[in-house]
């Protein structure tokens, strides 16, 4: 008979698989980063424990085009600054993709907090507007001018923080202890460039970026990178000390609680 899809795959088949994606090219994405001073209680109130703040409250919005043959794909991220068994690294709030491919893998193995949505990256000349958006709402919003080439950083590597994790089938809490992930990226530069211009924030009940204010714009740029990444599980953390950010992940609160926090809508 004909081969059925949704079938067994032979171990061949898995092993190819496994083989060819640990050997994947260096994938090239144009991107804008904005990294800005906020409130510093505002940074600390989103952090759920273990995370807690850096000396800085910093706030940072990637927007970026991917590079991918056949299948061009807009990736964001607003995260802000956190610390954890003393390692300094980011917490993302929102990631907006706009392709479900990228949505469930990054969800389903690194709990990142993907949604789809809307990345748009649009350079004229000198004059760059980059943006994420979702539900019709562009969230944040980079304007500005290309101000000139920056030396190109050396490779580093970065770290984010994520939560991973099952709402229980019964509605009560989780199906298991939620884990905190370590994610570290190797980024590599071949072009960056300044921007001066400015970030604006605007009012969403779905992504409430407006609540990490501007006080001050520290970084923004425009660049070609390259990365790769890894994850661990870093340590198994409370349920009962997770519930209550975890509506973080959902545009709808009552997907996990009864009825929204008091003073959320």
């Amino acid at each position: 008979m004909a081969r059925v899809r949704y079938g067994a795959r032979t171990e061949a088949e898995i092993t190819a698989a496994r083989a060819s994606s640990s050997k994947l090219p260096d994938i090239w994405s144009t991107g804008v980063v904005a990294v800005w001073e906020s409130d510093p209680d505002a940074v600390a109130a989103v952090l759920p424990p273990p995370l807690g703040p850096t000396e800085r409250p910093l706030v940072r919005a990637n927007i970026s085009k991917v590079d991918l043959t056949g299948y061009p794909l807009g990736a964001g991220s607003v995260a802000v600054a956190a610390l954890h068994d003393g390692r300094e690294g980011w917490y993302p709030l929102v990631m907006p993709m706009t392709h479900e491919r990228a949505l469930i893998g990054g969800r389903e193995v690194f709990g990142e907090p993907k949604k789809l949505g809307e990345v748009t990256v649009e350079r004229d000349g000198l004059l760059v507007r980059a943006a994420l958006a979702r539900h019709g709402i562009a969230f944040v919003e980079v304007r500005g001018a290309v101000d000139g080439p920056l030396p190109l950083p050396e490779p580093a590597e970065k770290l984010d923080f994520y939560f991973k994790f099952l709402p229980a089938v019964d509605g009560q809490g989780f199906d298991a202890d939620p884990v905190l992930v370590h994610c570290t990226r190797n980024e590599k530069f071949r072009r960056l460039e300044k921007i001066t211009g400015d970030v604006v924030l605007r009012e969403s009940v779905y992504d409430p970026v407006a609540d990490l204010p501007v006080r001050r714009v520290v970084e923004l740029t425009i660049g070609e990178k390259t990365t790769d990444q890894k994850g661990r599980v870093a340590e198994r953390v409370s349920a009962q000390a997770l519930l209550p950010y975890i509506h973080q992940r959902y545009d709808d609160p009552r997907q996990i609680l009864d009825e929204p926090p008091e003073g959320s809508v």
